[in-house]
């Protein structure tokens, strides 16, 4: 017998993994070794990395909402929403909202066209507010794994 709580939490744990490890990656080491490049170069290479990511990061991101939200059922842990305690369940869930928009909405619809628009004005530019961005969001992130690996061991 398929124990789908087990499953479920598999999943969850390669997808989040998956998604802010790839995140990472990009953020510390894909984004940082680029500054070496010329400024036109350096934006192909990005922009290539980048969407040959984000449909991976697309299929982490749902595969983590689905699985998260089967488990908070399954689980019946609807109360602790309400819970300032789980404070780090909150920021799982607001996390994986940025994501869903900026992956979902924003970048499809404006943000990509936006971003190149803003690089063919100025590229050095435009690569620090990318470079910027995914350290914001890399540090939530972070903050929020760790948050949660913390709080879902009874650490807070």
């Amino acid at each position: 017998m398929i124990d789908w709580p087990a499953l479920a939490r598999a999943v969850h744990v390669l997808s989040v993994v998956h998604w802010i490890g790839g995140l990472a990656f990009v953020t510390f080491v894909i984004l940082p070794s680029l500054r070496e490049f010329e400024a036109e170069r350096r934006l192909a290479v990005f922009d290539a990395l980048e969407r040959r990511f984000a449909w991976q990061a697309r299929i982490s991101v749902l595969l983590a909402g689905i699985s998260g939200l089967y488990l908070f059922d399954v689980l019946g842990h609807w109360e602790r929403i309400a819970d300032p305690g789980f404070w780090w369940l909150h920021a799982m869930i607001a996390l994986w909202t940025i994501f869903v928009v900026m992956l979902f909405v924003a970048e499809p619809l404006f943000l990509h066209a936006w971003f190149e628009s803003r690089a063919r004005q100025d590229p050095d530019c435009a690569f620090r507010i990318a470079l910027r961005g995914h350290r914001v969001l890399s540090a939530l992130a972070l903050i929020t794994v760790a948050g949660a690996v913390g709080g879902a061991h009874g650490l807070f």
